[in-house]
């Protein structure tokens, strides 16, 4: 049954869709970002300082190292950033979802008032049917 309130309906439920698809993109990239962090963290676990060498050698394992570091607070950066974004793209969700359930119910409400109305409308033209049958018979007795 369409009401006045359908289209916003629909348009509501169209943008709560794509604030969940958005949700599960940013929980995508939040995923990649810790995937990525704990790659980085292994990588920089797995190198193993040289015992003996030269100082070359000392000086590119440190350089190695140095750039490990960076990278993992790179990372790390990237998964605060990925964590913030998920949790605006909640916030964003949940008003769309307010929002959507909210013309929602207004419909809902309608259609119950239509429905009332017609009931209201059907039992009149019940009485009426009843009361021109009661008539006629009158008539005819």
């Amino acid at each position: 049954m369409r009401t006045r309130y359908s289209s916003l309906v629909s348009v509501k439920k169209n943008i709560m869709q794509k604030s969940e698809r958005v949700l599960q993109a940013k929980n995508a990239a939040l995923h990649n970002a810790k995937e990525a962090l704990q790659n980085s963290l292994d990588a920089l676990n797995e190198i193993q300082p040289p015992q003996n060498g030269i100082i070359a050698d000392f000086l590119s394992n440190r350089a190695l190292l140095d750039s490990g570091r960076s990278v993992i607070h790179h990372n790390e950066g990237w998964v605060v950033f990925a964590q913030r974004e998920v949790e605006e793209a909640k916030e964003q969700l949940k008003r769309d979802m307010i929002e959507y359930e909210k013309y929602q119910y207004l419909e809902l409400q309608e259609i119950e008032a239509i429905k009332k109305k017609e009931k209201i409308k059907e039992a009149k033209e019940l009485d009426e049917v009843a009361l021109m049958t009661f008539m006629k018979k009158e008539r005819s007795a």
